[in-house]
């Protein structure tokens, strides 16, 4: 086998539609069974959007104009300048993909991994032998940890929350509401269904969180709830690496910072190409290389604007500046909505 994918989110399905693109034997393991859901905001850029159709995906899902940023009175619009983002259920993205990888000849087998050893000639995981391995098994990747590229970080620990609502789309905007302690991204994933997700550093229940939103309050209002609230954290995970020996680690598995600017998706498929590409060309120091070039927008605008809002009145200032300087917040917008490293 060329290529052992560990972890059958995004990242993993794309990393091995890539290689079998490219020619390569390669074989998924994931040890959840059936369609996998995560909490995530579900906004997919026009970038996204323009990756997944390269790859022969096409989820369906609710076409997005742009991002909307409310805070009380203030608000501020952003359309996207390059095509419509599409928001998508996350279980229906999933299964676009791994529809499209089942077609292109992938084995998917559900299996956990237990143990993980290299030589000269591959790595051997649980007794199956491959060429290369790649661990795109998520935020708290084991993988990560087993290998010793785990790097822990304790301050201001992120957490999010998401759940879905019963109701017609009030907008094709993907609305990020602000408030003191939490931000609350509001994403139409269908025709009658809509997906709140929370951020924040405050760890409490999602109720009493939603209760700083009133404007977003009234808008749910009466709405029925489709899905419990499932979370997810702590967002920021750092590696001191993305490669030892022949393991590559791809997506969230190969750090994150938070999901702030709302890139991962975006960041998991730009690097599932990168990884494949190292692979093939047997250099797997060129995919370290690559990823920090194509993460490198994504860590410092989302490190800025982390930085900016644990400070209460830049925090409070931010959407009213985007109300007066509407060409900055559109630019900005613009940057978020290209590939990573273009």
């Amino acid at each position: 086998m060329d290529l052992l994918v560990v972890g059958g989110g995004p990242a993993g399905l794309a990393t091995a539609l890539h290689a079998a693109r490219a020619g390569l034997e390669a074989t998924v393991w994931e040890q959840r069974a059936g369609t996998i859901d995560k909490a995530c905001g579900e906004g997919l850029m026009p970038g996204v959007v323009a990756g997944l159709t390269a790859l022969g995906v096409h989820p369906p899902g609710y076409d997005l104009r742009g991002i909307r940023y409310v805070a009380g009175a203030h608000r501020a619009d952003a359309d996207f300048r390059a095509g419509p983002g599409r928001g998508v259920r996350r279980t229906v993205l999933h299964a676009a993909l791994r529809e499209a990888v089942l077609a292109a000849g992938v084995r998917v087998e559900q299996r956990a991994v237990r143990r993980v050893e290299q030589d000269e000639d591959g790595v051997v995981v649980d007794g199956t032998r491959a060429r290369h391995l790649v661990a795109a098994d998520g935020l708290h990747s084991p993988i990560r940890r087993a290998l010793g590229l785990y790097r822990p970080r304790r301050a201001h620990r992120r957490h999010g929350l998401r759940r879905h609502y019963v109701l017609t789309p009030w907008s094709d905007h993907v609305e990020v509401h602000w408030a003191r302690d939490a931000e609350a991204y509001v994403t139409p994933v269908s025709d009658d269904l809509v997906g709140v997700a929370v951020l924040t550093a405050d760890r409490r229940p999602y109720d009493d969180h939603l209760a700083a939103f009133l404007e977003l309050q009234e808008r749910l209002a009466g709405a029925g709830t489709a899905t419990p609230a499932r979370g997810a954290g702590p967002l920021r995970q750092d590696a001191s690496a993305r490669t030892a020996g022949r393991v590559l680690l791809v997506g969230d598995a190969a750090g994150y910072v938070d999901a702030l600017t709302g890139e991962g998706i975006a960041l998991a498929l730009a690097q599932a190409s990168a990884a494949v590409r190292a692979v093939i060309n047997g250099d797997l120091a060129a995919y370290e290389r690559e990823w920090r070039r194509l993460t490198r927008r994504y860590r410092w605008l989302t490190h800025a604007l982390l930085g900016a809002t644990r400070v209460p009145p830049l925090r409070a200032a931010l959407v009213p500046a985007a109300q007066r300087l509407p060409w900055l917040f559109s630019a900005t917008v613009d940057v978020l909505a290209r590939p990573p490293g273009t």
